[in-house]
């Protein structure tokens, strides 16, 4: 599970350039912690090209009761809610890290050891008149799994257009394994929401 990650100066910085790159311009609006139902800035192809966007993290519940923040990358493409997202509105979550919670709710912040920050894979919908999007997860990989058994799915910057325009290479990185991530423990005690 992922239920809160978070984008620091730096990272924010790297976004913009990014979207420099992609010829667009698109001011991070959110730095610090990115919580369920805020806005955010993802990166999602139109045209081909890869663009960046700002989105609203989560899909309403069918029931109208809350939001679904992520889906589980093994079977997104069989649940109705994603199946039609994940097949044809992938998206990329920029972040610094995120953070997942043991079970005495002792937080935990993760980031790569080899870059200043991290893709989530994602997909999105339209709710509303509103863009919308989720986290995939999977199975936590031994740097998560001491204290969570899920994590988010994370891609590799070689594997950004793969993951957003070709539809062929969705099966192979919904099933991949992340790389190895460093925890901190951020030594409170908290909720997750």
């Amino acid at each position: 599970m992922c239920g809160r990650y978070y984008v620091d100066d730096e990272t924010a910085r790297e976004i913009e350039k990014i979207v420099r790159d992609l010829d667009r311009k698109l001011h991070v609006e959110r730095t610090g912690d990115i919580r369920p139902s805020q806005r955010a800035a993802v990166i999602r192809g139109e045209n081909e090209h890869l663009m960046a966007d700002c989105m609203a993290w989560g899909f309403p519940r069918f029931d109208g009761k809350g939001l679904l923040i992520n889906a589980r990358a093994e079977s997104a493409t069989e649940r109705k809610t994603f199946r039609d997202s994940v097949q044809h509105r992938r998206c990329i979550i920029p972040a610094k890290g995120f953070y997942e919670w043991d079970k005495s709710k002792e937080k935990f912040s993760y980031e790569r050891y080899d870059a200043p920050f991290l893709f989530m894979a994602g997909c999105y919908n339209k709710y509303q008149d509103q863009e919308r999007f989720v986290i995939l997860t999977t199975e936590a990989n031994p740097s998560v799994s001491p204290v969570h058994d899920r994590m988010p799915l994370i891609l590799e910057p070689e594997e950004l257009e793969d993951w957003v325009l070709d539809d062929k290479a969705t099966e192979y990185l919904l099933h991949k394994t992340p790389v190895l991530l460093k925890a901190h423990a951020e030594y409170e005690q908290m909720s997750l929401f």
